[in-house]
């Protein structure tokens, strides 16, 4: 019996065994990939762990946890100092879940991970990566945190278009992200942290976020800045911090009423317009808000006390009036019709303050200047609907809105205003019933070919609030399906016009060319015309200087520190080159701080590199080192010097900026007959002071806790080739080490400019630059320097006598630097304006000065009213597209333009131009608001 069982089971027992040995076996294959695994990795990274020998069993090895079978689970070692690179091997650890390595510095390609199917977390922020290769995220279906921030080296890539459908983390800010958000948010149902902050991301908020569950959403400071409108975000209920500031969106801020658990909103520094709506006052969770350095408009928001932080931005906006309580009537009404329009920037730009007379652009009054008499809103693009606000405007007599993108029903109110003589609504889209006219009213309503018939509007006809940003889409798109004979016949003269002024243009740009500059300070390279630095221009240029440099560098980063938010780190072989090995011919300047020194890079482009040796700096080198690193790399402001990277080279460190030709202030106000070139007329010095107070103002209202210069002087103003103005130095404190100098020695650099309450106690605030930029006025007013020990004592100190000037208007006349032309009523009007702002800037106590905001505002219109008295004079001040096309001729005519003409003008005025350029990453997009 048993001899005729036994062979039908003995199959079996073989089978077993069979499948054990193989088990054994792949275990053991496994357990051998990872050992090689392990020791290439080892062998790629420098130092490694003190515990990873080959003496010793790779599960055992510090920060590697390995399971059962000897397969590695995780590898964890962060902030360990090391460096080297990870190796393609890595991707053998099949039972890998998580690679934890940030805060070193490990470089190269990140090793291609395909395929790890159990790997869930991955965090590599703060080291020196270069590359992410195509394909990273393939196959790795468990990720659920990836981590990429802070790798400054990685070469400019974009996010990718598919993501792991389990990720709830992903954050690469500060990592050169280039490029769109791409669509992925509807396949990412998990996803709750979204970090892309300081990247040069473009474009618009992607509306497949709509509904989504991400709750804390970091897209500031995008070095260009994402634009269009923000409406999306109404619609993702879980969001809980939202950072938005730093960019460049427009439109109105939506309605947040359904964000019930946000607690953290920031908008500032964007060009947001129209009013802050109720519901976002009225979020339970709300703790801060920031709103600073928009265009937002209307009544000033009244947040409840359980709103920890409110930066409303009073000065930086554009709101009716500086307390709570209801706008004008007038101001009321328009800012209505605004809303209908989506609050279009051009509008923004000028429609702000309390007195709808008082230079809102489009608007005209009676003679007693009180009551608006005439709306002209045609040919400007604008789409959205009519607004029966129209109507409260009790005294209008003339109200044009032809040739737009309006759609929606002409509301009837609007033929029964007492005083209408005129309503032209002529070629736009739209629709419903033509209401009656009466006699006196003269209405024009052709070549809207679906008037009279009633027709769904969709989105953009919602009544009031509508317009926005699906206005403008909706409108667009239905004026081709309907366009009439008017719009082709204008779309021709457009065309027409446009070619004109481009010919113009070209014409002028040659003719200026062929006559150069004749107020440059002569060029030390034996008068050659001086480039005109390209990396001026803003982001965009930069980034091409970043790469000029990048591509010269060693890539030896050994001796390179990097900051949180830092920017590209440079060799010192490349500065050297590019310098001529530091050499003499080659200083900009010198002062207390160390050398700079003028470098030409392969193109062609200048750079300044400022040389500081850690002896001069003491202890405090580095801390202060790093804080004008930190400080200037998340500041991109046209009014603002650039920095474009560093270098720490042993005991030295080394700052890399924009090159500005025309060097300082000091030189052309102080020193211009030894540079033998002109002294700068008081157009040039109101304009230049309106420019620094603008880079101060920004830089005080950058960030919840301000950033203050401490050291505003002429030296520290940079001027280009358009004498256009920006600050330098700033985060730098100027306080030499004890005993490097004499105390008089030390204090005469900058003790004219030293606020009394700094002087005495130390103490910093904003109020301190309000002062140096207060004796920056009176050195531009009188041609003197805050401090001259060769006046007689009572005169030597310009603030103090200054004051004594201040009291009657004959006593400033004399004190007027002689260079200046005093006989033109105007320039003198001018002058007395910006002496008395001077006088309450350098008030003794700093609660008496005002802040940054209110200077900008005093200057801002005496440099826009300006008109030029000469060819020569430039007018760096842009021209306003609202002017009609023989006025910008006779404008152009008048003045000979700009060496930067698009820079300064069309890039400053946004009424036709949706978007930023891309050179313009600043906060300031105006020539008239900021």
């Amino acid at each position: 019996m048993s001899h005729h069982h036994h062979p039908r089971h003995h199959p079996f027992h073989l089978r077993l065994l069979h499948l054990t040995f193989l088990l054994l076996l792949l275990l053991s294959t496994a357990a051998a990939d990872d050992a090689a695994a392990m020791a290439n990795l080892a062998a790629a990274i420098t130092p490694p762990p003190a515990t990873w020998t080959t003496a010793t069993d790779f599960c055992k090895w510090e920060g590697i946890t390995c399971d059962n079978s000897k397969q590695v689970t995780a590898i964890n070692l962060p902030s360990k100092n090391l460096a080297g690179t990870l190796p393609p091997e890595l991707n053998n650890l099949s039972q890998l879940k998580s690679l934890n390595l940030p805060r070193n510095h490990l470089s190269g390609d990140l090793p291609p991970l395909a395929d790890l199917t159990l790997l869930e977390k991955i965090n590599l922020d703060t080291n020196n990566f270069t590359a992410i290769p195509p394909d990273f995220f393939a196959g790795l279906t468990s990720l659920q945190t990836f981590t990429i921030s802070e790798n400054l080296d990685l070469s400019p890539w974009t996010l990718p278009t598919e993501l792991p459908s389990n990720l709830q983390s992903f954050e690469a800010s500060n990592a050169n992200l280039i490029g769109s958000i791409p669509d992925f948010f509807a396949n990412l149902p998990n996803l709750q942290d979204l970090r892309l902050s300081y990247n040069n991301l473009t474009g618009n908020l992607p509306n497949s976020l709509t509904g989504s569950d991400v709750q804390n959403l970091w897209l500031n400071n995008q070095r260009v800045g994402l634009s269009g409108s923000l409406e999306v975000i109404s619609s993702m209920t879980q969001l809980s911090q939202v950072w938005l500031q730093a960019n460049s969106f427009t439109g109105a801020i939506p309605d947040l009423s359904n964000c019930t658990i946000l607690s953290d909103l920031q908008l500032r520094d964007n060009q947001l317009t129209g009013l802050v709506p109720e519901s976002l006052v009225s979020l339970p969770k709300l703790a801060n808000v920031t709103l600073q350095n928009n265009k937002l408009q209307g009544p000033l928001p009244v947040f409840p006390k359980s709103v920890v932080t409110v930066e409303l931005g009073i000065d930086t906006n554009s709101f009716c009036l500086p307390e709570p309580g209801p706008c004008d009537s007038q101001v009321t009404a328009l800012l209505e019709v605004a809303g209908a329009l989506g609050y279009p920037m051009q509008l923004a730009q000028s429609w702000k303050g309390n007195d709808a007379c008082d230079g809102w652009s489009f608007v005209s009054c009676d003679s007693s200047g009180k009551n608006v008499t005439t709306v002209s809103f045609g040919k400007q693009r604008f789409s959205g609907t009519i607004s029966p606000a129209f109507a409260d405007l009790g005294s209008l007599r003339s109200l044009s809105l032809n040739d737009n993108n309006l759609v929606g029903e002409i509301p009837g109110v609007l033929t029964t205003l007492p005083n209408l003589q005129l309503l032209d609504v002529s070629n736009n889209n739209l629709s419903g019933d033509i209401p009656e006219a009466p006699g006196r009213l003269r209405f024009l309503h052709g070549g809207n070919p679906l008037l009279g018939k009633d027709v769904p509007t969709g989105p953009s006809g919602s009544g009031t609030g509508g317009g926005g940003a699906s206005g403008g889409a909706t409108g667009g798109a239905e004026k081709k399906g309907s366009a009439s004979s008017g719009t082709v016949v204008g779309i021709v003269i457009g065309v027409v016009v446009f070619v004109v002024i481009l010919l113009f243009v070209g014409y002028k740009c040659y003719a200026k060319k062929r006559n150069g500059n004749p107020k440059r300070v002569a060029d030390p390279e034996n008068g050659k015309e001086l480039v005109k630095a390209s990396v001026a221009g803003g982001s965009s240029d930069a980034l091409r200087v970043f790469s000029e440099l990048q591509s010269q560098s060693s890539g030896d980063h050994t001796e390179m520190s990097v900051f949180e938010g830092g920017n590209v780190s440079i060799s010192i072989q490349v500065l050297r080159q590019v310098t001529d090995n530091f050499s003499d011919e080659n200083v900009l300047g010198r002062g207390g701080f160390g050398i700079v020194y003028k470098g030409v890079l392969h193109d062609g482009t200048k750079i300044a590199v400022k040389r500081m040796e850690s002896g001069v700096m003491g202890t405090k080198g580095l801390k202060e080192f790093q804080a004008e690193i930190a400080v200037l790399t998340k500041v991109r402001h046209r009014h603002l010097v650039a920095l474009l990277g560093y270098c720490i080279n042993g005991n030295e460190r080394l700052l890399v900026y924009e090159y500005m030709p025309q060097g300082t202030l000091s030189q052309h106000l102080f020193e211009w007959r030894e540079y033998k070139s002109n002294p700068l007329s008081w157009k040039q010095r109101v304009s230049i002071a309106l420019d620094v107070g603008r880079g101060v103002e920004y830089l005080h209202s950058l960030a919840q806790q301000s950033f203050i210069h401490r050291d505003l002087k002429p030296s520290n103003i940079l001027l280009g080739d358009d004498m256009r103005a920006k600050v330098a130095d700033f985060g730098l404190v100027k306080s030499a080490p004890d005993g490097k100098y004499s105390v008089e020695t030390r204090l005469a650099g900058t003790f004219g400019y030293l606020a009394p309450e700094y002087a005495a106690t130390g103490r910093v605030t904003t109020k301190v630059d309000v002062y140096a930029f207060g004796v920056v006025l009176m050195e531009l007013i009188t041609g003197r320097k805050a401090l001259d020990e060769t006046m007689p004592d009572d005169r030597s100190h310009l603030v103090t006598w200054f004051r004594r000037v201040l009291i009657s208007k004959e006593n400033i006349v004399k004190a007027i630097d002689q260079t200046l032309d005093t006989d033109d009523e105007e320039t003198l009007e001018s002058i007395c304006k910006v002496a008395e702002l001077a006088g309450h800037c350098t008030a003794r106590e700093p609660y008496q000065r005002p802040d940054m905001g209110h200077a900008v505002n005093v200057l801002g219109p005496l440099v826009e009213q300006w008109k030029p008295s000469t060819h020569e004079e430039e007018d760096g001040n842009g021209i306003d597209l609202h002017m009609s096309l023989p006025q910008i001729l006779q404008r152009w005519q008048a003045d000979e333009g700009t060496s930067s003409m698009f820079d300064t003008s069309f890039g400053q005025t946004q009424s036709s131009i949706p978007s930023k350029p891309a050179g313009l990453a600043d906060t300031f997009d105006s020539t008239k608001g900021r």
